[in-house]
């Protein structure tokens, strides 16, 4: 679920970076895709071995 949403952010992100629409809005959903993907990272389960 959360990479599904940390997918369609960069997604938005694209096509704000690359159509020009959105303005700061498209780099703060930029950040805020890479804050849940690292907490995300970090609080994550571990695979035991």
């Amino acid at each position: 679920m959360i990479y599904t949403i940390v997918s369609l952010l960069l997604a938005f992100w694209l096509v704000g970076l690359f159509m020009h629409i959105g303005g700061g809005f498209i780099h703060t959903l930029l950040v805020l895709a890479l804050v849940v993907f690292v907490f995300d990272l970090i609080s994550g389960r571990r695979a035991s071995i």
